[in-house]
């Protein structure tokens, strides 16, 4: 941005003031609020958001600094609940990832169910196979929690619970279970993933590094001869 485009000095003020009147309505709003998703502190919620995003653009224009926050955008968190207050049907919408980490533990598993059924099927001799016979034999809860056991390793996974009126048609949603879904009508979600793991583990390490860096520093008297060692911060 050119100099004479360059943000003013009272624009960041201004802009830092209306960082703060969002703060208060926001906390006014949580402190109000009627239930877990209330409209209104949706509303005070976005509002903070673009107060603090602008503030952000302008000081860094102005100044070229930066600030500490980081606010989700409004298009990743769920719209305030639409949907039927005394709900007549639900539907509970789970997806979860495995990876095949131990593919021999899964065949012997397999073997084992395929002997027990006295089938004369030889399904348990490819992965494919041996993964079908074990999501036949387990329910999808007890595979998850032992996963372990049978040679897979978690990966993301998502629930949801939604509300409606009535019951779905029978085969309705089969073929596409998510595409199905208002957001309006999301009571709760619940997300597992490693990227958050993965956040926290960076957050532990920036902290680590910084207790490292302090250690690095030479304490010194007044009257010694050493020089400090350059610190990078």
């Amino acid at each position: 941005m050119s100099d004479a485009a360059q943000s003013t000095a009272a624009e960041v003020r201004a802009a830092a003031e209306a960082v703060k009147t969002a703060l208060d309505r926001h906390l006014a709003a949580v402190e109000r609020r009627s239930g877990e998703d209330d409209p209104a502190v949706y509303e005070a919620f976005n509002e903070l958001a673009a107060a603090a995003e602008a503030y952000d653009e302008l000081l860094y224009d102005r100044y070229d600094e930066v600030t500490p926050f980081e606010i989700p955008s409004a298009e990743d968190a769920l719209p305030p609940y639409a949907g039927p207050e005394e709900p007549n049907a639900l539907s509970v919408l789970i997806r979860r990832d495995y990876a095949v980490a131990e593919p021999q533990r899964l065949l012997a598993h397999a073997q084992r169910i395929e002997a027990a059924e006295d089938d004369g099927s030889e399904a348990s001799g490819t992965v494919h196979g041996a993964l079908g016979l074990l999501f036949g034999e387990f329910e999808p809860d007890e595979i998850a929690s032992r996963h372990k056991e049978f040679g897979l390793e978690e990966g993301d996974s998502t629930l949801w619970v939604t509300a409606s009126d009535e019951p779905a048609e029978p085969g309705e949603w089969l073929e596409a279970p998510f595409e199905q879904v208002d957001p309006q009508q999301v009571v709760c979600r619940f997300d597992v993933s490693a990227v958050f793991d993965d956040d926290l583990d960076d957050d532990e390490d920036d902290e680590d590094g910084d207790e490292d860096d302090d250690a690095l520093d030479p304490v010194l008297d007044e009257d010694d001869d050493l020089e400090p060692l350059d610190a990078d911060r």
